[in-house]
């Protein structure tokens, strides 16, 4: 796959701009992913991705990394975290803007000889997952991955408004979507990412032997 997202990010770094960069999908119009926020600080954070941190504690590896922001975050709140992100560009961008620890892996790949109190996943990280199936692999992934007591924390959103509130019954999850970047007339593979309500999610966790707690909601369907 074209690493479209790690050629709009690298540009953003170095010259602190780019040009628009937009995600293709199967059910409206294209939409413009502001680059920009992906470069928050601390105090531009919204009060979820704030929360998700404060929540974390002992080994911490944030995956999905991207720019490296939250990871970085978590360097200044004096906590030992590591940075996981599949792109290449990305791991060597978040070098440079001083995240001490960087790996450069696809999450699914990743050797279970190092683990961790936290796996970590914010702005809808776990929608790498895909689909239902895929989060099914995804928590037998995590759980390798975390030492006894561990924790995985995790954003995500309903959908449903998509569907006027009345998604449909029949056919694939309403919240397995397949996404594009495109950047510079670069255009990435398509992709489905994954978007889960509470209730599914907190029975297909159970069926995987996991508890789920939401700590938080922000009324905004996330």
């Amino acid at each position: 796959m074209k690493d479209v997202l790690g050629l709009a990010l690298t540009d953003f770094h170095r010259r602190g701009t780019s040009a628009r960069l937009w995600v293709n999908n199967r059910y409206g119009l294209r939409e413009e992913m502001p680059v920009k926020v992906y470069f928050r600080d601390m105090s531009s954070m919204p009060e979820l991705e704030w929360i998700a941190l404060q929540q974390c504690r002992g080994s911490i590896l944030d995956i999905g990394a991207g720019a490296g922001s939250h990871t970085l975050a978590l360097q200044l709140l004096g906590q030992e975290a590591t940075a996981l992100d599949i792109s290449p560009l990305l791991a060597e961008l978040m070098e440079q803007r001083g995240v001490k620890q960087v790996i450069q892996q696809d999450f699914f790949e990743l050797s279970s000889k190092t683990t961790y109190d936290t796996l970590l996943l914010v702005m809808n990280g776990i929608g790498l997952a895909g689909t239902l199936e895929g989060l099914k692999a995804f928590f037998g992934k995590a759980r390798k991955l975390l030492r006894p007591g561990g924790q995985l924390i995790f954003d995500s959103s309903d959908i449903a408004y998509l569907y006027g509130g009345k998604p449909p019954e029949k056919g694939d999850y309403y919240g397995e979507i397949f996404y594009q970047y495109e950047y510079k007339r670069q255009q990435s593979d398509w992709f489905q990412w994954l978007f889960i309500d509470r209730k599914t999610l907190i029975t297909l966790a159970a069926a995987e032997g996991w508890e789920t707690e939401i700590i938080f909601d922000d009324q905004k369907d996330q």
